[in-house]
């Protein structure tokens, strides 16, 4: 085709690029102990969910032929929704196919061009994204940083709605956001807070809720944006609030809209999740323990995990291809950790994401930060 010899030397180009700034990545399925994954209380193959999903798909087939605006509505869509409201306290939930699908669902469908959103400067992907296609106009506040939201919420110009978004437990640095705080901001700047649960729903909380209701500011949070396919061991994410901000987005977003809808034997899965979340909540202490264990016992053997306080543990390694020979040389020793490297991090950040979950034990944890220690000495030396 003409052109396409052109266009195939940039796309390689692009490519050599990446490899030389050690930033090329590949597909690598799971092997050896599980220190990557976001299966954080270990539900992806609990034998509930698997029989569940497996009637499920029985009764329902495998696909659910349109978007729910067609002929892809289920009752196993609608009840677990309901079911999700009533766990995360709210009046309404609406599922979507990805964590992705729903942050854009949110911010491109109540966000207009003349709003201002504030957002935490270490927001993943999705809400950058959906922020940007909005059209509102954004503002950063240093991470975390209430002092410098509260500044810039102060001096905001009268007349345009704001909202602030953040994150509750930031993926990459496995810190929480002052929620409790920014609730009370916002209520005082008469601003929307909408906050992504991804990383805490299932584990914190009393009920497992998620940060929101640890920090005890459900009332003060407009929306919430809570993936399945992290905790709660199966896909998707829900998008849980008031009936009418739900109601708005049947009705206005376009990749709800637009897309064919979930399977129903999905639906059938998460709802299990959440009983199994309500009946077995040693899950969740357990991985909240061994979390704890394994921050001291790296923290004690000097390495850098920057400020995490949850199951998400960053070993701050800086260089990009130090921490691609760091992670290869643990997976060679059976421990299956993967390199973080921008973009998804900052430059000079590059790092080891480790994840605990409630299918290790201390022994292991053990064995893992000993590993950490001896192999990212040598490569300190080596380099």
């Amino acid at each position: 085709m003409p052109g396409t010899a052109q266009f195939e030397e940039r796309v390689r180009r692009r490519i050599r690029n990446l490899e030389e700034a050690g930033l090329r990545r590949s597909l690598q399925p799971p092997r050896g102990i599980d220190f990557s994954s976001n299966d954080y209380l270990g539900l992806a193959n609990h034998p509930r969910l698997k029989e569940r999903m497996a009637g499920a798909v029985l009764a329902e087939g495998c696909g659910s032929t349109a978007s729910r605006l067609l002929r892809g509505e289920r009752a196993m869509l609608t009840e677990v929704e309901r079911r999700f409201a009533s766990f995360k306290g709210c009046e309404a939930s609406l599922y979507f196919g990805s964590g992705y699908a729903a942050n854009l669902s949110v911010l491109t469908t109540f966000l207009e061009r003349h709003d201002t959103v504030y957002t935490d400067s270490q927001n993943h992907a999705s809400i950058v994204d959906g922020i940007r296609l909005s059209h509102a106009k954004r503002v950063k506040f240093r991470h975390c940083d209430i002092d410098d939201a509260a500044r810039r919420l102060r001096h905001a110009p009268d007349g345009s709605q704001r909202f602030l978004i953040t994150e509750s437990l930031f993926s990459m640095d496995g810190d929480f956001a002052p929620l409790a705080a920014y609730a009370e901001l916002c209520r005082e700047t008469g601003t929307v807070l909408i906050v992504d649960e991804a990383h805490a729903v299932g584990i914190y909380g009393q009920r497992g809720s998620g940060w929101i209701e640890q920090a005890g500011c459900s009332d003060e949070v407009l929306l919430s944006v809570d993936t399945a396919g992290k905790a709660l061991g199966v896909c998707g994410a829900f998008v849980s609030g008031p009936s009418w901000a739900i109601d708005y987005l049947v009705q206005r977003a376009r990749p709800f809209m637009f897309s064919t809808a979930p399977p129903p034997a999905v639906a059938a899965a998460i709802n299990e999740s959440l009983s199994v979340i309500e009946d077995e909540p040693h899950r969740r202490r357990s991985v909240r323990g061994l979390s704890a264990a394994l921050r001291a016992s790296l923290t004690e053997r000097g390495l850098n995990i920057g400020r995490s306080e949850s199951q998400i543990i960053p070993i701050l390694l800086g260089d990009n291809d130090r921490a691609q020979a760091v992670a290869a040389e643990l997976q060679s020793e059976g421990f299956d950790i993967r390199a973080i490297r921008p973009p998804a991090v900052a430059p000079g950040t590059a790092r080891l994401r480790v994840s605990v979950n409630a299918g290790l034990d201390e022994e292991i944890l053990q064995r893992f930060a000993g590993a950490v220690q001896r192999v990212t000495q040598c490569s300190a030396v080596s380099s």
